[in-house]
């Protein structure tokens, strides 16, 4: 599919669509600037039918999958200084950009807290704690903040790794077992290589935790518990900025709340890291 005009060509399929796309086409066609900022799980849902059918709607239409019609869709609709950022124009001068995007980024942060459910909060930092194994896995920006996660928890003194590379992932999934605890972590819920490792994961037992910006997602849909995440960010763009600042900001309560759990261990293992790296400084 090379064409832009996403709009025009669902209009001149819509006719040859089986009743059930004809629901998504019409969701599309009336609430373009929602349809954009869904998941496929929640496009599925806005339309009262199943991933499934977005899948098949969007293959119909000549797309590669519904990621790639909603790039078409967005480069229809949205205004290009959009892919670089929602809340800027061409014409912001330096102060204003940071001006919003450090607005944007206090608005994600706020809204995340809003959000927060204490008790799944609690209960995901005891498995932690509890776990044998944890393995973490993300993409792209999401890999960052895995890495970030590793870096935090492995002062636990817990088997502890972070996985980006997709083969990776599966191999470290295909490994764990009960009592091993396994971390999704992606903003749109969405990336096929996060859910299938994490899918691959439950399958051998281990607990499975989804960090999400879309409650509604495939990603969700096979953790045992989703801790979620605010962030007005378009899943056309490929550059996270929000939506990681409140993922980092995540794993740093989830560090927080599981050290204190087990804060001799913690104490103790953070004098023999102190003493390890004070060479590395002058």
């Amino acid at each position: 599919m090379t064409t832009n005009a996403c709009l025009q060509t669902i209009r001149s399929y819509y006719s040859s669509l089986s009743d059930k796309e004809k629901k998504v086409a019409d969701f599309i066609l009336s609430s373009p600037d929602k349809a954009v900022y869904f998941s496929i799980s929640e496009l599925a849902e806005a339309s009262g039918v199943a991933d499934a059918t977005v899948y098949r709607f969007s293959k119909r239409l000549g797309y590669q999958g519904f990621q790639d019609l909603k790039i078409s869709l967005a480069r229809q609709i949205v205004k290009e200084e959009a892919n670089i950022h929602e809340s800027v124009s061409f014409e912001d001068d330096a102060a204003t950009l940071a001006s919003k995007i450090f607005t944007e980024h206090k608005r994600a942060m706020d809204d995340t807290l809003a959000l927060i459910n204490e008790e799944t909060l609690q209960t995901v930092a005891t498995i932690i704690t509890q776990s044998k194994r944890i393995d973490l896995y993300g993409s792209g920006g999401s890999g960052v903040v895995a890495e970030d996660a590793y870096h935090k928890f492995m002062r636990f003194g817990i088997p502890i790794q972070a996985f980006s590379d997709s083969h990776q992932q599966m191999m470290s999934a295909s490994l764990l077992t009960e009592g091993s605890t396994a971390i999704g972590i992606s903003n749109s819920g969405s990336n096929r290589d996060v859910v299938d490792a994490l899918k691959t994961a439950k399958a051998g037992g281990a607990v499975t935790i989804a960090i999400s910006g879309h409650t509604s997602s495939p990603l969700t849909k096979v953790a045992d518990y989703t801790l979620t995440t605010s962030a007005r960010e378009s899943l056309f763009r490929s550059e996270a900025m929000a939506s990681r600042m409140v993922q980092l900001a995540l794993i740093d309560v989830l560090y927080v709340l599981s050290a204190l759990q087990m804060k001799d261990t913690t104490l103790h293992n953070l004098d023999k890291i102190r003493e390890s790296i004070a060479t590395k400084r002058y």
